[in-house]
């Protein structure tokens, strides 16, 4: 099944952009992929096309019409999730990237100016999603790095199958460093551990690497790691007084 991906938008253009080199684009050419570009403005009701409008209440900016997005979204057939970038919205996490993935595909729609009338959230079921606490220009660029992250893990686009496996994120820790010939450069070596051909000695080093980096780098998911260790899932056997004897 054909991953299809929606993109409802105000600059059809910048698509699909970089989805179409490398290995998106050769997905996208091998039909593993779909995509469709919708224009937000084809359906504005007014002779000016207009779909936005001033803040209620005061304020900068303008705000995309809630009556616009709805009939753009509405006309969205396939059963996939709606999407709408937002910085309002919940961070994108590796797995919640699985889950679409895993699924037929995806509609994104786009915010630009100040963003998105609320009742639009209240009148569809859009899920907003975020990629990270800072402000773009609009919703394109966000809609182009979770297509990609999803993308990539679709059966058969990357090389190997388990090349995925251990990246950042997959076992909740960011990855282990890497290295590649020459051996030697600007008098720094390749730690002798990765060319010992000893197998095991390699897969501690990397674990203990790996569990570091994300102490040091990343201490909310070095947090996240070690709670889900130490608690275990809900409905697990709990240790009983005879365990502990």
């Amino acid at each position: 099944m054909t991953f299809a991906a929606t993109i409802l938008t105000l600059y059809p253009e910048m698509f699909p952009g970089p989805l179409g080199a490398s290995i998106a684009g050769r997905a996208l050419r091998e039909g593993k992929w779909s995509l469709t570009t919708t224009q937000i403005r084809d359906f504005a009701t007014d002779k000016h096309r207009t779909v936005d409008d001033t803040p209620a209440g005061g304020g900068a900016g303008m705000v995309l019409r809630a009556d616009v997005l709805a009939a753009a979204i509405d006309s969205v057939t396939d059963p996939v999730p709606i999407l709408a970038m937002s910085p309002r919205g919940r961070p994108l996490t590796q797995a919640r990237v699985r889950e679409l993935a895993a699924g037929p595909g995806v509609a994104i729609l786009c915010g630009r100016f100040e963003g998105f009338d609320e009742r639009i959230f209240e009148g569809r079921e859009v899920e907003p999603v975020s990629i990270g606490d800072y402000i773009l220009s609009g919703g394109e660029m966000g809609a182009l790095v979770l297509l990609d992250a999803c993308i990539r893990l679709l059966p058969g686009v990357m090389g190997a199958a388990l090349s995925g496996d251990e990246e950042s994120f997959e076992s909740g820790l960011l990855e282990y460093p890497h290295y590649t010939r020459p051996v030697e450069w600007e008098g720094r070596t390749i730690p002798q551990v990765l060319r010992s051909g000893d197998h095991a000695k390699i897969a501690a080093w990397r674990k203990a690497q790996a569990e570091t980096d994300t102490r040091l780098r990343r201490p909310d998911l070095w947090e996240r790691h070690v709670g889900a260790r130490v608690h275990p899932p809900s409905g697990a056997r709990q240790p009983s007084e005879d365990d502990k004897t």
